[in-house]
């Protein structure tokens, strides 16, 4: 039951007042069924089933591609504790399903997740100027603990890779972490376009708000165009071919200072790049930009 969010929202000393037509339509919900049960005592659990599925929703919207068991577990870090039959049972009333799972109705002409950005590069992957282009995208890959999920943010100006987040779990987390050490080693960063694809990390809330907080302008690829994307994948393939091919990982924590290891001495430092006159990215933005354009 989601009336009392809507009670909480519309009242009088609420931080941010929000009136209960608006929340009701945002919500999908009747009002009238609203005002009758804000007539009538609700109980101790009614009220406790609420608050669960509160917090199951707000970590729904924020990485809807995890089941209830993932989302359980965040319910219970924001410290609404619940059984996961329990769970599954509110998902399952409410119809919050993974965006990789409960797939009912779709087939091969199922649409990807809308864009939340229009495409600001069209394939024009060129900038004259640091920070003027960024592209992102996240990769995977498995060691004897699990996956382990890389979200890397390169400037298109010199290939360098301006930021990165490594995480056991693909969660919006993992690319707002990825923009923000961007804009730490940065610095100055406004107007600068973040292109990526329309992974649902990308277009959840979180990201949108990085985006908005440092002056950064979102941008996203079509559906199916692997151009779209060819300028990012080219990096994932390098480390592809010399780190995570390369032997088998039996822990993540090895595999994590592999991958900083190549991009930070081997990939900055040691690899010439043919579009940059036969300079690695650190001597390209040393000789052809001021000391003052770069932060690092």
């Amino acid at each position: 039951m989601m009336y009392p969010l809507v009670r909480e929202l519309a009242a009088a000393d609420a931080p941010h007042r929000v009136p209960v037509a608006v929340t009701c339509r945002v919500l999908g919900l009747a009002r009238q069924p609203y005002y009758r049960w804000l007539a009538s005592p609700v109980t101790d659990a009614e009220l406790a089933e609420a608050y669960r599925a509160n917090a199951l929703f707000d970590a729904h919207r924020d990485d809807p591609e995890f089941g209830h068991r993932f989302l359980l577990d965040e319910a219970r870090a924001a410290g609404e504790a619940m059984a996961e039959r329990t769970a599954w049972r509110i998902c399952r009333d409410n119809g919050w399903w993974s965006v990789f799972g409960k797939r009912r109705g779709r087939g091969k002409n199922a649409k990807a997740g809308p864009p939340v950005h229009d495409d600001r590069v069209r394939r024009n992957f060129a900038a004259a100027a640091p920070n003027r282009l960024w592209l992102t995208d996240i990769t995977e890959h498995a060691t004897g603990e699990g996956k382990l999920y890389l979200c890397a943010v390169k400037d298109v100006y010199s290939g360098r890779i301006v930021g990165y987040s490594i995480d056991a779990r693909m969660k919006s987390r993992l690319a707002v972490a990825a923009l923000e050490s961007a804009v730490a080693r940065r610095g100055q960063v406004a107007g600068c376009i973040v292109h990526s694809d329309r992974g649902s990390q990308f277009r959840s809330r979180k990201v949108a708000a990085v985006l908005t907080r440092h002056g950064l302008l979102g941008s996203m690829g079509r559906v199916g165009a692997a151009g779209d994307n060819a300028a990012m994948e080219s990096f994932f393939a390098l480390l592809q071919k010399n780190v995570l091919d390369r032997r088998t990982w039996t822990a993540r924590q090895e595999l994590r200072i592999a991958i900083v290891t190549w991009i930070e001495r081997t990939y900055h430092r040691r690899r010439r790049q043919r579009r940059l006159g036969r300079l690695t990215p650190v001597e390209y933005e040393t000789i052809m930009t001021p000391p003052a354009a770069l932060a690092a």
